[in-house]
């Protein structure tokens, strides 16, 4: 490593808070589906700024977008609105399908669209009260969620590591195992809410059980709780369709409420809550909830482009069809034990010399090196979330290294 980039990274270290530990790279500028570090190694960027960069890097329509806003009108706050942010909404209640009376929300991030949601729910449960009169308060979430660090969202996700440095956390979150079993046990009517992920990114790319979602529909419609669909990691797109639970839910179903973020600004920050159908739009009165960024004319104008590149490429094919053929290439990897995918969000199992050696951090290291960048989130567990303009080509480059980045990982965990 050059002294460019070890001066970077020590001036970073020397001035940054550490919450994210030290960074592995300086990247400097990206194009396509490549970014370049300070030293000017080129890498082929197989996670996307996790699950963000949905149309690469540096797309000529979107750059185009950004900077013609940018030129004219940036920022207006919450007092006034704009045509982007007003476009934007119109965009996302089409591509849902929402029904009359849906709405939308913009914020600056998932975590922020989850605390709209959280909110959401107390407010529903205010306005039905449990069998005993009493507001419902309750919220469930699953086990191996990931909803965001804010407090609110936190309390949301299930990972105690990430919990327990700032307990006590808002109460009235239980959460439960991903089985219809553990769903039907405690979903009654003390229950204001569930908010799931339809694929559970950050635990490893794993999808609800098969008839989960619809019987959640079912039992929270029976108990009049709502439905929240965490699509931040899995939406726009990213599993082959707008929304992941599209094909989790019957032809005509809706959640209550969709959180969305990542891909949809391409790179642009901003988070959306979507409220399905006009009861559930009304929850939240003026006054009750709000952002000073949230919706402004540049991020909705980002998010806007972001959408049309999806839509005008074919996007939503090309992350079915590439994503297929990369996992195809994967499971013929003697390396590999197992393979989650769906359409460009991926996990891989990867087959470990023992349950201790937590083999996938040490490929994460190993393919940089070699000139990619991936994701572990677990010890055997690697994710991949690429830009959706990936190419068959691209992904056939990672599969045929990734042996040899598998075998200089075990070398480097044996150690001299």
């Amino acid at each position: 490593m050059s002294n460019a980039q070890n001066d970077l990274l020590q001036d970073y270290k020397d001035n940054l808070l550490g919450v994210f530990g030290d960074p592995a790279l300086v990247l400097t500028e990206g194009e396509g589906v490549h970014v370049r570090d300070a030293n000017g190694k080129r890498y082929l960027d197989l996670l996307g700024g996790i699950a963000v960069n949905s149309i690469g890097y540096a797309h000529p329509e979107w750059v185009a977008a950004v900077s013609e806003q940018a030129g004219r009108l940036a920022h207006i706050s919450n007092l006034f609105t704009s045509p982007q942010g007003i476009s934007l909404a119109h965009k996302l209640l089409e591509l849902t399908g929402a029904p009359e009376g849906s709405h939308v929300f913009f914020a600056n991030s998932g975590s922020e669209a989850n605390e709209a949601a959280f909110k959401l729910a107390r407010r529903h449960g205010a306005a039905h009260p449990a069998p005993d009169g009493a507001p419902r308060t309750r919220v469930l979430a699953l086990e191996n969620a990931f909803h965001g660090r804010t407090m609110g969202s936190l309390a949301l996700t299930a990972k105690a590591a990430y919990r327990a440095p700032f307990e006590p956390l808002p109460g009235g979150v239980t959460h439960i195992p991903a089985t219809i079993e553990a769903l039907e046990q405690e979903l009654d009517g003390t229950v204001s809410a569930l908010i799931v992920e339809p694929v559970q990114g950050e635990s490893g790319v794993h999808a609800l059980p098969e008839g989960f979602l619809t019987r959640a529909r079912e039992l929270t419609r029976e108990h009049r709780a709502l439905l929240i669909v965490d699509e931040v990691q899995s939406g726009i797109g990213r599993t082959g369709q707008w929304l992941a639970a599209t094909a989790q839910l019957p032809e005509g179903e809706f959640p209550d409420a969709i959180t969305l973020a990542k891909g949809l600004g391409g790179g642009f920050p901003i988070g959306a809550m979507i409220t399905v159908g006009a009861e559930v739009s009304t929850l939240l009165a003026a006054g009750q909830h709000g952002t000073t960024f949230g919706g402004n004319p540049l991020a909705t104008a980002a998010a806007s482009a972001t959408l049309g590149v999806i839509k005008n490429y074919g996007l939503l094919g090309n992350a079915e069809v590439v994503g297929a053929h990369l996992a195809a290439g994967l499971n013929d990897l003697a390396d590999v034990r197992e393979v989650r995918q769906h359409g460009l969000l991926i996990g891989i199992d990867l087959v470990q010399d023992s349950p201790e050696q937590a083999l996938a951090p040490a490929v994460v290291t190993a393919a940089r090196k070699a000139g990619f960048i991936i994701n572990a989130t677990g010890p055997a567990t690697v994710r991949l979330a690429p830009p959706l303009i990936i190419t068959a080509a691209d992904t056939d480059s990672f599969v045929a290294a990734l042996p040899g980045i598998i075998d200089d990982a075990r070398t480097e965990l044996a150690g001299p």
